[in-house]
Parts: structure tokens; sequence; C-alpha cells
């Protein structure tokens, strides 16, 4: 079961996001709120992306979003207590088993595999 999602990334989005993924799990709430974030903080508000929640050939569950700036690389910082922000990749660090990112022509995916199946619960 695959779950695509084309929107602008908005701070209003990411709400919607986790509305239209109620049915998955904690974790693919967190991580797809985290990366749609991202693309808000770092490549500015109204950036259209493409979300995705897919299962793996290896049983996994991975989550993706797609933007159009395939120059623009996230970086896993270490924010400090006192930081303001910095912490979104170290959390998705911290719940993925792994992530990575894609670069095609015209756009990048950044990614996540979760250690579950992919299941919805209803």
């Amino acid at each position: 079961m695959t779950f695509e999602l084309s929107l602008l990334a908005t701070p209003k989005s990411v709400p919607e996001l986790r509305h239209h993924l109620r049915h998955h799990s904690f974790d693919v709430r967190l991580c797809a709120s985290e990366l749609l974030t991202n693309v808000i903080d770092h490549l500015g508000e109204g950036t259209p992306v493409t979300v995705r929640v897919l299962g793996t050939g290896n049983g996994w569950t991975r989550v993706e979003v797609t933007d159009p700036e395939p120059g623009s690389r996230p970086v896993l910082l270490r924010a400090t207590p006192t930081d303001e922000s910095g912490r979104g990749l170290a959390l998705l660090d911290a719940v993925a088993r792994r992530w990575g990112v894609e670069r095609e022509a015209g756009r990048k995916t950044v990614w996540c595999e979760l250690g579950e199946c992919l299941q919805r619960s209803v």
C-alpha cells in the first residue's frame, strides 16, 4: 500500500499531512512532518513537494519527500540545549534505521526507512 500526496510546503500543510497519515504509525507521521518542515525552513514556504510512504522490498517502511531543489542538501546538526532549531534531522536519525538523499535532474528526494512493516491501523 502506497501513500502519495503533492502539496505546497507551508506551516499549515504539516498538520494536514499528519491528518492524512493518521492511520500510519507515530514514527511515520513524525518523520514525514520533520522532512516537510525541513523544506519549509530551508527552501521556503510554498515550495511544491511530493510526500510518499511505501513499503520496501525488505519489509521496512520508507518515507520520502521530493522537492525541486537538487542542489540543496540536508545536514545533520547536533543542536545545543539552547538552540531553537536544528533538531529535525537528528530526530529523524534517531528514529529511522537509515536515511539519505537521492538527486535527479530538477529535484531531490530526502528519504528515511523505518524498521516496521508498512501497515495501516484502523
